[in-house]
C-alpha cells in the first residue's frame, strides 16, 4: 500500500503481522511500481523496482543482499513484475545469496510456454514455495513436478475482530432496517456482478428491503484502460432491472477498519466472479473469516472453502440459481445463523497472528534446509557475465512518423516526407511493433492507437477482387498499385497472424482474423523464398491460439516443403543457402523454418534452419568479429564479388530476430551473443564505427555508407531498430546464464 491492489493489501498485512510476532524480528519492504511517478510508500518500503527496467532488479538484488537480509518473502502473480509472463523477477532471483519462500497467489493449470519457464524458474530458486489451499498444493506436484515437502500450505490471512449482530453496524451507512447484501473488492468486467444484478429482481420482489452494496474501487488497471465503463454498464443495468434503488455503489477504496465494518453489516456476501482457475481470493477469506454467510460462484477457492455445507456454491453465470439460493437463505434464519456461526469459527485459523506463525515457521525451515548461496551479486562481474544495459525505448520518432492513415515510409532527415506516402510492408512492422510493446507493458492506450491505426491500413489495403494486398499509397490517400509485390502480401500475413495471435484487444484479433483467412490462399502460389519465409511467420503467430485452422496447418507443411526444396537445390560446400544470392531480409529465410520445424516438431526442418543460419552469419561476420551484413549495392551473387555497403538496418533485425529463434530453439546461448552482436551494429560497432540509432529522436538513420551514415531517419529502419530492442528486451526475460558458452544441449 498504497499502490491499490489485492497483493499490495496482502503484502502489507503479512509484512506488519510477521513484524509483530516477535520483537526482534525486522522487516523492510520492496515494492513493484507500475507506474512512472511511484507511490507515496510508508518508511517500511526501503528499495523500489521499475517495472519493466531489467537493472532496477538486479540493483535491488544488490540492496538485499548488501543489507544482510536472512530470508525473502516473495509474492508472486502474473501481471506484477516486468517483462514477458512476469519474466524479470526470476533475475533478482538469481542473484540473492539467501533463502526465498515464494507464495503462489496464482497457479495456472494451462500455463502458456513462457508462464511454465516462469514458473518452474520461480520454483526451482525458491527454499519454500506456500499456497492457500490444498488444491494448490496438488496442482505444483501434478503439474509442475514440485516436491510435496518443498510446499507449505497456509491460508490467506484475516483481520481478527468480533463477531457481531450485522444489525447494530448498519445504521453507520444508512441502511438500518434492510437486508444487506455485500461484495467487495476492486471492480473489473471478470467479476461478474452483472448477474447478481439480474438476480435482485426476483430477491426483492419477496424481500422488498434487500440493499445490494457493492464496495471497492474500480482496478487501476481498468480505470487507465476503460474508466469507468465498467461501473457505468452496472449502473444502467441496475436500473433497466427496476432495482436501482436497492443497489449501492461505494466507489471507494477503503481502509481496513472502514472495510471490516461494512463487512460486519452484512447479512450475505456474494461473490459471483466468472473465472474458475483463481486460487486465492482474499476477499472471500475476509467475508468467510469474519463470520459472513457467503454465496458464491465455484471457483477453486470458493469451492474448497465452502465445501460441506460452510456457504453456498452456485454455477457461473447463473442468474436464476444465484436468486433461488439467497431467497432460501434470507427465508431461513436459523441456517443462516448456523452458517455464521460455523464460518468464524473456522475462520479463528485464519486471523493474521496464527497465519505470521505458520510463516515464520516457514521462513525457519528454509533457513536450516538451504545450502548457502555465495553472495554472486558482491562479486564484481565482467562485461560477459551481466545482461546488457539495453538503450530506452524511445518512441518519439515513431509517433512523429504516424499519422491517421499509417506510418509514413521515408523521413528527410527526421521530417516525415509526405511525397513518399505509406506503405503495406512498414505498417505491418509498425503492427507487430505494437503487438510487442503490448507484451512488454507499454501504455495501453499507446498500444491500442499504434495498433488500430495500422491494423485499419491493412484492412484498406486488401483488395478483394484481386485476392491480393495493395502495397503503395501516395499521400493524398490514393492507392498506386492494384496489389503489391508477394514479400509485401507475405508480410501482411504474418502482421495479420501476429494480430489474432499476439494482440490484446479482442477487435483487432476479430479483424486480423478475417484478413488472415483471405489472404492465405494466395500463398499457395508465390514463388518468392521471402514470402513464403513471411507466410511462415505469420501462421506460426496466428496458430499460437488453438482455433484448429486446417487450412493454415496444411500451407505451413507446403511452405517449409517449398524452402526445404530450395535449398536442397540451391546449397552447395560453402554456400549454404536457399538462393544463388544473398539480397535483402536474408536471415529470415533460416528464421521461418527453424520456428516451423520446432512448432511442428519436424528436426530436420529445423536443423536446416540452424544450418543455413549458421552460414549466414559466418558470412556477415567480420574478421574484427562485428555484424558486416551484406551491402544493398549489388548485393553477393555466388562466385561474385560481395557488396559491402550500403548496409541496411533491416539486415541487423533480421539476424537479432533469428539469432534469438535459434537460441530458443537449441538453448545454445552463442546464439544470443550473435543476436547482441547484430544489435550493437546500430549502436556503432561495425565496419565505419558510426552509431546509426538516434537516441534524441528515437529513430534509426537509413544505412551505412562507407564512411557516413544516411542521415534520414525512415519508417523501416526506425521499426527494424525498435523491433530488435523489443524482441531483446524479451528474451532477457529468459536468458538462464550470462557466462556459460553453452547452457543447454
Amino acid at each position: 500500500m498504497p499502490r491499490k491492489c489485492g497483493i499490495a493489501t496482502f503484502m502489507s498485512d503479512i509484512l506488519a503481522a510477521v513484524a509483530a510476532t516477535h520483537s526482534k524480528t525486522q522487516c523492510l519492504a520492496v515494492s513493484v511500481n507500475d507506474i512512472p511517478e511511484g507511490y507515496d510508500y510508508p518508511d517500511v518500503v526501503r528499495c523500489e523496482i521499475e517495472q519493466q527496467n531489467l537493472s532496477s532488479y538486479l540493483r535491488a538484488a544488490d540492496f538485499l543482499n548488501n543489507n544482510d537480509v536472512d530470508v525473502v518473502s516473495l509474492q508472486h502473480e502474473f501481471g506484477i513484475f516486468g517483462g514477458v509472463a512476469g519474466g524479470h523477477v526470476l533475475a533478482l532471483l538469481r542473484e540473492l545469496k539467501m533463502p526465498v519462500v515464494t507464495t503462489l497467489h496464482t497457479i495456472l493449470q494451462n500455463p502458456s510456454p513462457d508462464q511454465r519457464r516462469l514458473m518452474d524458474g520461480v520454483v526451482d530458486l525458491s527454499s519454500r514455495v506456500i499456497v492457500m489451499a490444498s488444491r494448490g498444493q496438488r496442482m505444483l506436484q501434478e503439474i509442475y513436478n514440485v516436491p510435496a515437502e518443498k510446499i507449505d500450505l497456509i491460508p490467506h490471512g484475516i483481520p481478527d475482530g468480533e463477531f457481531v449482530d450485522p444489525n447494530t453496524l448498519k445504521a453507520q451507512f444508512g441502511v438500518e432496517g434492510r437486508t444487506v447484501l455485500l461484495t467487495f473488492g476492486l471492480l473489473s468486467p471478470n467479476k461478474g456482478l452483472e448477474y447478481v444484478l439480474n438476480a435482485l429482481p426476483r430477491i426483492v420482489a419477496e424481500f422488498p428491503d434487500v440493499v445490494y452494496i457493492v464496495l471497492g474501487a474500480t482496478h487501476p488497471n481498468e480505470l487507465r484502460e476503460h474508466g469507468e465503463a465498467y461501473r457505468l454498464s452496472l449502473e444502467i443495468l441496475a436500473k433497466k432491472n427496476g432495482v436501482d434503488k436497492n443497489v449501492i455503489f461505494h466507489n471507494h477504496f477503503v481502509d481496513l477498519e472502514t472495510l471490516t465494518q461494512f463487512i460486519g453489516a452484512a447479512d450475505i456476501y456474494i461473490t459471483p466472479y466468472l473465472n474458475e482457475a483463481q486460487i486465492t481470493s482474499g476477499t472471500l477469506a475476509y467475508a468467510f473469516g469474519s463470520g459472513n454467510v457467503v454465496v458464491s460462484t465455484p471457483y477453486w477457492h470458493a469451492a474448497e472453502l465452502l465445501e460441506d455445507g460452510l456457504g453456498v456454491l452456485v454455477p457461473f453465470a447463473d442468474a436464476g440459481a444465484m436468486a433461488r439460493e439467497v431467497v432460501e437463505l434470507l427465508r431461513d434464519d436459523a441456517r443462516r445463523q448456523t452458517m455464521r456461526t460455523t464460518a468464524w469459527n473456522v475462520g479463528r485459523r485464519m486471523v493474521w497472528s496464527n497465519v505470521a506463525r505458520m510463516y515464520m515457521e516457514s521462513f525457519e525451515r528454509s533457513r536450516l534446509e538451504q545450502v548457502p548461496r555465495i553472495g554472486k551479486s558482491l562479486v564484481p562481474k565482467t562485461l560477459d557475465r551481466k545482461p546488457r544495459e539495453l538503450p530506452t525505448m524511445n518512441l518519439g520518432h515513431l509517433g512523429v512518423m504516424l499519422d491517421s492513415t499509417g506510418i509514413f515510409q521515408h523521413a528527410t532527415y527526421s521530417v516525415p516526407n509526405f511525397s513518399e506516402g505509406y506503405c503495406v510492408d512498414d505498417n505491418a512492422r509498425a503492427f507487430i511493433l505494437s503487438a510487442l510493446l503490448g507484451e512488454l507493458g507499454a501504455d495501453t492506450q499507446r498500444v491500442r492507437a499504434l495498433a488500430s491505426t495500422t491494423v485499419a491500413f491493412l484492412h484498406h489495403a486488401w483488395n478483394q477482387p484481386a485476392g491480393r494486398f495493395r502495397n503503395f499509397m501516395s499521400f493524398d490517400r490514393r492507392w498506386l498499385d492494384e496489389h503489391g509485390s508477394e514479400d509485401s502480401h507475405g508480410r501482411a500475413l504474418w502482421a495479420l497472424g501476429t494480430a489474432v495471435g499476439r494482440s490484446q484487444f479482442t477487435e483487432i484479433r476479430g479483424v486480423g482474423a478475417q484478413l488472415f483467412a483471405a489472404g492465405l490462399p494466395a500463398l499457395g502460389t508465390f514463388t518468392s523464398p521471402r514470402s513464403l519465409a513471411f507466410g511462415l511467420l505469420g501462421i506460426h503467430e496466428f496458430l499460437r491460439k488453438p482455433i484448429g485452422n486446417a487450412a493454415a496447418v496444411q500451407m505451413r507443411a507446403s511452405l517449409m516443403d517449398r524452402l526445404m526444396d530450395l535449398f536442397a537445390r540451391s546449397a552447395q560446400p560453402g554456400w549454404d543457402w536457399f538462393e544463388d544470392s544473398l539480397a535483402y531480409d536474408n536471415a529470415k529465410l533460416a528464421h521461418a523454418l527453424i520456428q516451423a520445424g520446432q512448432a511442428s516438431g519436424n528436426a530436420s526442418v529445423v536443423g536446416c534452419g540452424l544450418q543455413a543460419l549458421r552460414w549466414l552469419t559466418d558470412v556477415q561476420t567480420s574478421e574484427h568479429g562485428h555484424f558486416r551484413p551484406i551491402g544493398s549495392n549489388g548485393f553477393h551473387v555466388r562466385g561474385g564479388p560481395r557488396a559491402h555497403f550500403d548496409q541496411q538496418p533491416i539486415e541487423a533485425h533480421a539476424t537479432v530476430s533469428a539469432c534469438l529463434e535459434a537460441w530458443r530453439a537449441t538453448k545454445d546461448v552463442r546464439w544470443y551473443e550473435k543476436a547482441q552482436s547484430a544489435f550493437d551494429w546500430f549502436l556503432g560497432w561495425n565496419d565505419v564505427g558510426l552509431e546509426l540509432y538516434c537516441p534524441e529522436t528515437g529513430g534509426c538513420r537509413d544505412g551505412l555508407h562507407a564512411d557516413a551514415v544516411n542521415e534520414n531517419q525512415g519508417a523501416e529502419s526506425t521499426l527494424a531498430f525498435l523491433l530488435s530492442l523489443a524482441e531483446l528486451r524479451q528474451s532477457q526475460n529468459v536468458l538462464t546464464s550470462f557466462n556459460e558458452p553453452n547452457a543447454g544441449d
